[in-house]
This record gives structure tokens, C-alpha cells and sequence, in this order.
């Protein structure tokens, strides 16, 4: 069970980047395995994922996404349904920050919303001539409804290798505040490390990601996921 804001933001900000031509926006995403900080949440199967968003000229943003799960056979939550507001600020040229506030419900079984949570975030972009840095943060004071605080720290890059192509690196530290509470296995904290390359064609986004963990569990070893996403003007 894992926080889920870095795909929602994820999507809420190309959402605002499609806003250049439409306020409202949907995209939709197939990927070969839905995962968070490197850990599946649909047992290394595929998901289908969706959002559907709303932006305007002065950096706000509100949106909903929602993707199938699949925690295990002793747990029939099958999907995840998220909102998110925020807004995005360009404090310099170079430097953009944006704030926001989501919400993640789950579905499913009669005890699946217990996992409901809100969580705040922050994103720090810096742009140079090496390319788009970035420093985010999240956190959530009742994380996946088990009372503990929780704290995500990532720092990625994203380089420009040729027009229309890009490479990201990244790298994340999940860590519980209350190990009694939460934590994976006898570690209150992880590492994740991601590689992945985006570029587009006809329309679509592709994404191709190569990422792994410090965690000795088979839903977070090594693994390449796929990804595959459009999106619509409304």
C-alpha cells in the first residue's frame, strides 16, 4: 500500500501544459505495471489509468485520476480514485514552484477506504543549460489510514538528448515517522532509483522507465515498466 502523488501531480502538471490550448483536459495512460517509488500496486500486472483535469492561465489546477490495483489475493481493493488541487508559480525565469493538496480514496472491499488519506506537496523546478532540475517533497500526517506521518524527499534532472527527446533521472527516500504505525518490513525508510525516456509519436507520449529498490520484497526488485498515455482537449 503506497502514497500515489507522484503520478497524480505527474498528470495534473502535463494537464497544465496542454491547458496552452484547452482549460480542460483528459488523458489517458496504459501502463505494463502501475508503480510508487518502485513498488507495484498491481502485482507487476498492467493498469489502465485516466484523468481528467482543469487549469487556467494563472497556475491553478484541480483534477481527478484513477487507475485499477491489485494488492494480493488476501486484499480485493481494485481501484485507487484521486483529487488533487494546486497551483503552479514561475517565481524567475528559471525557477517555478507548485503546491498542492490531494486526496486518495480506494475501492473495492468493505474495508478499502480505510486506506483514505490527504497528503500536501511541494515541487521545486530549477531550469539550466543541463536542463529541468527538480526537488519535491511530500507528506502525509495519517498515511494509508495507519495514524503515521510520512515524508517522500525526490530529486531528479531531466535532460534534452535531441528534440523531443528526454531522459529523467531520479532518486527517492520514503520514510515513516511512527515505524510502530508503518513501515516496510523492519526498515522505517526506503531508496528508489528511476531511469526512464520519454519522447511522443502520432499524438501519443511514451515513456520508458528502468527503476529498482532497497526493499528485499518481489514487488520492488528490478523492473522495466512501460508506459503509453494520450491526452484530449475538452
Amino acid at each position: 500500500m503506497n502514497n500515489k502523488l507522484l503520478t497524480a501531480a505527474t498528470l495534473s502538471l502535463m494537464a497544465v501544459a496542454t491547458t496552452a490550448q484547452a482549460d480542460l483536459s483528459t488523458t489517458v495512460n496504459v501502463t505494463s505495471d502501475y508503480t510508487f517509488n518502485g513498488v507495484s500496486q498491481t502485482d507487476s500486472s498492467p493498469a489502465l489509468q485516466a484523468s481528467l483535469d482543469y487549469a487556467n492561465e494563472s497556475g491553478l489546477y484541480v483534477g481527478t485520476w484513477a487507475s485499477n490495483l491489485d494488492f494480493g489475493a488476501s486484499d480485493d481493493t481494485n481501484i485507487e480514485w484521486d483529487f488533487y488541487i494546486g497551483k503552479g508559480y514561475t517565481l524567475t525565469e528559471n525557477v517555478s514552484v507548485d503546491l498542492g493538496l490531494a486526496y486518495y480514496t480506494y475501492h473495492g472491499e468493505n474495508f478499502s477506504d480505510n486506506y483514505n488519506y490527504a497528503e500536501v506537496y511541494s515541487k521545486f523546478g530549477f531550469s539550466n543549460e543541463l536542463g529541468q532540475s527538480e526537488v519535491n517533497f511530500w507528506y502525509a500526517n495519517d498515511y494509508a489510514g495507519s495514524k503515521a506521518g510520512h515524508w517522500i524527499v525526490m530529486l531528479g534532472h531531466t535532460f534534452t538528448i535531441a528534440q523531443g527527446h528526454d531522459v529523467r533521472v531520479s532518486a527517492d527516500r520514503s520514510t515513516s515517522l511512527d515505524e510502530e504505525k508503518w513501515a516496510w518490513g523492519d526498515s522505517s525508510s526506503y531508496n528508489h532509483y528511476r531511469v526512464e525516456y520519454n519522447t511522443s509519436y502520432q499524438g501519443f507520449n511514451i515513456n520508458l522507465a528502468a527503476e529498482t529498490t532497497n526493499l528485499d520484497w518481489d514487488s520492488a526488485d528490478e523492473r522495466v515498466v512501460l508506459s503509453v498515455s494520450r491526452s484530449f482537449g475538452l
